[in-house]
């Protein structure tokens, strides 16, 4: 048991570790069944966010360009602050980085569950309905084995944006002030197949789902000037909304008490024309892929 436990506490500080900086919630591991009443689930994932909008904004010559600003007292506008201002962006709506989290779920009623997830920068409030399947446990089965189970959520998710530790991200964050926060609404449809009672080995389940999308954001730099002339631009403040639609599908592996969890989610983001600094705008959209692993723990309930 205390080697169990060492486990445990292995695999939530290497969750940590792996977090750099927060992203919205994109790992969908959930099946069709929801927690049954009384009982608890508990977990964790590791993955990696790959969104081709931001490594459209990546480069050498981005890189070099926020480092020679950085270095300067004083910064002339020029097409060169635009990138810098798309870059800041692409990375706070879609980070190419490993992201984790760790979660908790209780069934409410026989149909309904409810859920906490903290994304290490994100806190993530969702509830799931279940409209499909029996509603038993592996202890006490309500279904055959291979039945099928379906469900549908809805997710609230909150953070304060900010850019991933990485050099050349932080000067761009000295040079124009960025800051940024959001809010996520996101709904999930998830359908299952159960690999035996009640998912007592697991299940295969996969799923669509949509995501709307409240971003505040503001540049407010005290070294960018116009052009050609000693008066510095003046800062800005924004808010900005978009929707998004993916797919994912997952497999739950393991037995009653324990499981693993591979899955990976797939997204088509058209995040929308956002305003920079005198009165220029940039257009983002792109594919955002998110492979993962993790594991889930089952708490029964002691009144079953």
């Amino acid at each position: 048991m205390a080697m169990h436990r060492f486990s445990i506490l292995r695999y939530l500080t290497l969750l940590a570790l792996l977090a750099t900086a927060c992203t919205a919630p994109r790992t969908f591991t959930s099946s069709g069944k929801v927690t049954p009443r009384g009982e608890f689930r508990v977990g964790g994932n590791t993955a990696f966010n790959v969104a081709t909008s931001t490594l459209d904004q990546a480069g050498s010559t981005l890189k070099d360009a926020a480092s020679a600003a950085a270095r300067k007292d004083t910064v002339q506008y020029s097409a060169a602050v635009d990138r810098l201002q798309s870059a800041a962006l692409a990375y706070v709506l879609d980070p190419v980085q490993p992201t984790a989290d760790l979660y908790v779920r209780y069934g409410i009623t026989d149909r309904v569950d409810a859920g906490y997830k903290y994304a290490f920068g994100s806190h993530v409030f969702d509830a799931m309905y279940q409209f499909l399947g029996p509603t038993g446990t592996p202890e006490s089965p309500g279904g055959q084995a291979g039945a099928m189970y379906g469900s549908i959520g809805l997710q609230f998710a909150t953070q304060r944006a900010k850019l991933p530790n990485i050099p050349f991200l932080d000067n761009i964050a000295d040079v124009l002030s960025f800051r940024a926060n959001r809010n996520d609404l996101i709904v999930p449809l998830v359908f299952s197949k159960s690999f035996g009672p009640e998912e007592e080995i697991g299940a295969l389940s996969f799923g669509v789902v949509y995501t709307h999308t409240f971003v505040r954001y503001g540049f407010d730099s005290n070294k960018v000037y116009q052009i050609g002339t000693n008066n510095l631009l003046a800062g800005l403040s924004q808010k900005q909304d978009y929707g998004a639609f993916g797919g994912f599908i997952n497999a739950k592996i393991g037995y009653r008490y324990a499981y693993v969890i591979p899955a990976v989610s797939v997204f088509y983001q058209n995040y929308g024309t956002y305003q920079l600094l005198n009165n220029r705008s940039t257009t983002l959209k792109g594919v955002t892929i998110v492979p993962s692993i993790g594991l889930q723990f089952r708490i029964p309930s002691s009144r079953r």
